[in-house]
């Protein structure tokens, strides 16, 4: 599978609060063949739109300004939703409970971040 292949025609929720990596990432998204990419900039607003959305894969940047995306990645592992989290910090940042689900260290590259999404859409 091509990167250009590994979203095909999924909607994708992107959990991140720094606009510019925002839009970085959301290309990087539609290059894999995202159907949509429905932002989130905190935690409630992801909440809140997963009441109504289903995506079929989500990235999360772990620290959204004073929280973190934990109570986001709760929601989507009890919906049974994947989910990649992208941090600064790598894996060093991560809660252990956390620890099976895969980190990508920013910046994220093309190719690793195509590589977690297609794990993760096994």
């Amino acid at each position: 599978m091509s990167d250009a292949e590994v979203l095909q025609d999924r909607d994708v929720l992107l959990v991140e609060d720094e606009t510019l990596v925002s839009f970085v990432l959301e290309d990087m998204l539609m290059e894999f063949g995202a159907r949509a990419v429905w932002h989130a900039a905190n935690v409630e607003a992801a909440l809140t739109l997963l009441k109504t959305q289903r995506p079929a894969v989500a990235v999360l940047d772990l620290n959204l300004g004073d929280k973190n995306a934990y109570p986001v990645a709760e929601r989507l592992a009890q919906d049974g939703i994947p989910f990649v989290f992208v941090s600064g910090y790598g894996r060093d940042g991560l809660e252990p409970q956390w620890a099976s689900r895969p980190v990508l260290q920013k910046p994220v590259s093309l190719t690793t971040l195509a590589k977690a999404l297609a794990g993760c859409l096994v």
